[in-house]
């Protein structure tokens, strides 16, 4: 039971990873200048590295598959991604807004996997620690930039933030899955996470001139397997190469 219910908080921690990655994948190319292009890729490429790593370990714990089995051989309902990784590319404002939302939530995530009773989880946190640390970074300060920037740039970053703060409540909506790893002292404290999270998004909305609005959360059960209408989309994309060649090798 207990390595079941460890393939499944596996899969919810990549599928957030591998859904996001694929989101900052789509702007390769499309970036506002070149070192930006460039550092959203490198985002992409980091959570790409993560993915790999945790579902190395699922189907390790499976007894069968390969990570790529994992990340593109299962149907919709059986991704564990929450709502906000999923929202689409709308601007520049929309790429930064989800991106620091969810940062602000990763470094917290990936410090307190670095004191897993799990030997792997713990390496795969200590790894991904430097890495969050610097994607918060970068997305903070693009978030002070667009918000005390011009007007159209203010109008913007405030406009993504009324759009996506709702789906930020389902990152600390604990699953069974969750609140058993926890208990176990193998997965994240998702209460302690939001104390973080909830002290770096204040500072960074106030130095931004911008605000989250008061509207209620978005009723969201991506941890569920329940889905937007954004998700069939990305998974026509990301698994059509394993699905019309199956067991490709390069």
């Amino acid at each position: 039971m207990l390595n079941n219910s460890l393939y499944r908080y596996l899969l919810l921690l990549g599928d957030n990873s591998l859904i996001l990655g694929h989101r900052l994948s789509e702007l390769c190319g499309h970036g506002p200048n070149l070192e930006t292009d460039i550092a959203l890729t490198n985002h992409s490429l980091d959570l790409f590295g993560q993915v790999r790593s945790y579902f190395q370990y699922a189907a390790k714990i499976a007894g069968e598959g390969t990570e790529d089995s994992v990340a593109f051989l299962r149907y919709e309902k059986d991704y564990l991604n929450v709502h906000l990784v999923e929202q689409p590319n709308t601007d520049f404002a929309h790429v930064i807004c989800r991106q620091f939302l969810w940062d602000a939530y990763h470094l917290p995530l990936m410090k307190a996997l670095m004191k897993s009773k799990d030997e792997t989880l713990a390496a795969i946190g200590a790894k991904g620690e430097k890495e969050a640390a610097y994607h918060l970074r970068f997305s903070s300060e693009w978030m002070k930039r667009l918000g005390d920037g011009t007007e159209e740039s203010h109008k913007r970053l405030q406009s993504a933030l009324d759009h996506l703060y709702r789906y930020s409540y389902e990152l600390f909506k604990e699953s069974e899955v969750e609140k058993e790893m926890k208990e176990k002292g193998i997965g994240a404290d998702l209460g302690k996470i939001l104390e973080e999270w909830k002290k770096t998004t204040e500072d960074i909305f106030r130095s931004s001139n911008v605000s989250p609005s008061d509207d209620p959360p978005a009723i969201a059960k991506g941890k569920q397997g329940f889905h937007t209408e954004h998700m069939g989309f990305i998974l026509a994309q990301i698994q059509y190469m394993q699905r019309a060649y199956p067991d490709m090798q390069w």
